[in-house]
Parts: structure tokens; sequence; C-alpha cells
């Protein structure tokens, strides 16, 4: 297992774009949450098996495409705090 951050900016907020990764993420085993940051951006922090992450972040890139201008990804250890995928205050 791996855990990778993914930071979103563009137009992300006010679109539906916490709503869509949570439905997106429904189709992948993986667990985490996405956040807005008081900044612009969009935080997604996910585990779960490399291929899954993967999996996910494609989707949520190809689905949200016309909102994102950049992304940003670090990986690191996973850490075993999340039980499901939400959407985090």
């Amino acid at each position: 297992m791996i855990r990778k951050t993914v930071h979103f900016s563009g137009m992300v907020q006010g679109v539906g774009f916490r709503y869509t990764t949570r439905r997106l993420a429904q189709d992948f085993e993986v667990f985490g949450c996405v956040r807005n940051l008081a900044d612009g951006r969009v935080e997604l922090v996910v585990e779960g098996e490399p291929e899954q992450i993967d999996g996910l972040v494609q989707t949520v890139q190809q689905t949200m495409r016309s909102y994102i201008r950049e992304s940003t990804c670090s990986e690191s250890t996973p850490t075993g705090e999340y039980r499901g995928f939400s959407i985090a205050l």
C-alpha cells in the first residue's frame, strides 16, 4: 500500500469537485479524503494499492479536466487512519 497526496488548482472549488471525487472513489479500492483548502486548491489524500490510486487520480483528472489548471502529487508512507473515503471539512 502507498499514500498519495494530490493538490489540484484552477477553478476547483464551488463546482462539485469534492462530491464528484467522492463518487468516483467508490469505483476503486481506496481510503482517504478530499477537502477544500483555504488557498483555493483541493487536496486529495488517498491510500491503497498503487494501481487503484492511479486509477482514481486519472479518473478525477479526466472527469474534472475543464476545472483543473494544475495538479501536483507526492507519495508517502500510508498511515491507515482512513476507514473509507469521505469529504473532510
